[in-house]
Order: C-alpha cells, then sequence, then structure tokens
C-alpha cells in the first residue's frame, strides 16, 4: 500500500511539475489521435449516411462487415499497415514506418468503421419523413442529406467522440507503426506500457492519469451528445 501511495505522490509531483517528457507524450497522443478522427469523421459520416440513404443489392451485407470492422483488432490493423509501410512493402519507399503519419493511418483505419456505424445508427433512429419531405419541397438530393445530416447532427457528434475514445487508448498501432520512440512517436499507452516495464510506476501512473482524464471527458461528452 506504501508503494502505491507513495507512486500516486509522484505522479502527482511530476503533473503539477509540468515534467517535459510527461505532457510531450501527452500531446503526442493527442495530435496524432485528433488529426485521425478529423480523417475519420470525413470517410466515415459520408459513408454512413451512404449506407442509410441507398437501397441497393447487398446491403445487408455491407451492414454486416462494418459491424465486424468495429471490432477489428488493433494488432491486425498494425501488421497489415507495417506490411504496406515496411522496406518491403509497397510503400516503403515514403519511409513513412516508425513516424506519426504511420499511426495516423492505423488510427483512421480503426475510427473509420465505427464512426460509420454510429452515423449509421443515428440515421435509423432518425424521423425517415425528414429526407422525403425535403425533396418535395424542392430540395436537390444533396441538400436533401445535408438537411437530414443537420437532423441527426449530435448523433454524428456521438460517434465521431466514440470513434476519438477508440483511438486515444488504444496500443497496438501506436507500438507497431510508431515504433514508441521517444519525443516522436511515443504516445501515453506506448509509454505506460514500456515505463511499467521499467520500474518506472510513478511515471507511467503519472500518465495514466493523463488518459483516464481525457477517456473520463471523452465519455461524458457522449453521454451528454446521446441524452441530447
Amino acid at each position: 500500500m506504501d508503494f502505491l501511495l507513495e507512486s500516486l505522490l509522484a505522479s502527482l509531483d511530476l503533473i503539477l511539475a509540468m515534467d517535459r517528457e510527461v505532457y510531450l507524450t501527452v500531446w503526442t497522443s493527442l495530435y496524432v489521435s485528433l488529426i485521425a478522427i478529423v480523417f475519420a469523421a470525413l470517410m466515415g459520416v459520408p459513408a454512413g449516411l451512404a449506407i442509410g440513404l441507398g437501397r441497393f443489392r447487398g446491403r445487408r451485407l455491407v451492414i454486416t462487415l462494418l459491424n465486424t470492422l468495429m471490432a477489428l483488432p488493433t494488432v491486425v490493423v498494425g501488421l497489415v499497415v507495417y506490411g504496406f509501410l515496411s522496406r518491403q512493402g509497397p510503400l516503403g519507399h515514403m519511409g513513412l514506418l516508425f513516424t506519426p503519419i504511420a499511426m495516423v493511418v492505423g488510427q483512421i483505419i480503426l475510427a473509420t468503421p465505427i464512426v460509420a456505424h454510429y452515423t449509421l445508427g443515428a440515421m435509423s433512429a432518425s424521423d425517415q419523413r425528414i429526407l422525403p419531405t425535403a425533396l418535395t419541397l424542392g430540395a436537390s438530393p444533396t441538400q436533401g442529406a445535408l438537411q437530414l445530416l443537420l437532423e441527426i447532427r449530435f448523433g454524428v457528434m456521438a460517434a465521431v467522440v466514440a470513434g476519438f475514445g477508440r483511438v486515444i487508448a488504444e496500443v497496438g498501432v501506436a507500438m507497431m507503426l510508431g515504433g514508441n520512440i521517444r519525443s516522436y512517436t511515443r504516445t501515453m499507452t506506448t509509454a505506460i506500457a514500456l515505463e511499467t516495464s521499467k520500474g518506472e510506476f510513478a511515471f507511467a501512473l503519472a500518465l495514466g492519469i493523463f488518459l483516464m482524464s481525457v477517456a473520463l471527458l471523452v465519455n461524458l461528452f457522449l453521454n451528454l451528445l446521446q441524452q441530447r
């Protein structure tokens, strides 16, 4: 018990002293995840709308595939992207492996199905008369889709928040594609794993406090959006 208390006090000292390495690691996690979720939203929201509005053959199969992709293991995503970006891979000449860009790519793959699924769910729960009414009033299909998107905006925001919560706490992609390079690609999750194995429990605990704080804020915001 004394060990835990001492580690907690030491971790709080690191946070209050604004330890450079702690805050740099937190910043790396945040900016990589924020960039990834922006691109995931740009792809996932239109995909969710297209699936929700479309009436095409194989639609049920596409929805099933989307549900499956939501449970993608992070290490599998990391493995596939690693294969593409490694020296022997088709994109190896770009030198992206073990860079923040590689981590962003992996996190986009993880977050996009989640954003699309939540957007599709928001559409299913919305008033089905919105789009036909807009078209009847003279709106173009694009304008009708935008009006529908406006009506389900809270559901879309919840989709984006859920996707962010998925990528900020993952470790497999960050470790395999970022390489856990100090002051460059080291995120909160990879640093926690490394520092704990090194016996630097206080440092890992400081990062854990930040990670739990981010997770708490994300979940509070998501619950607020779902209530709206």
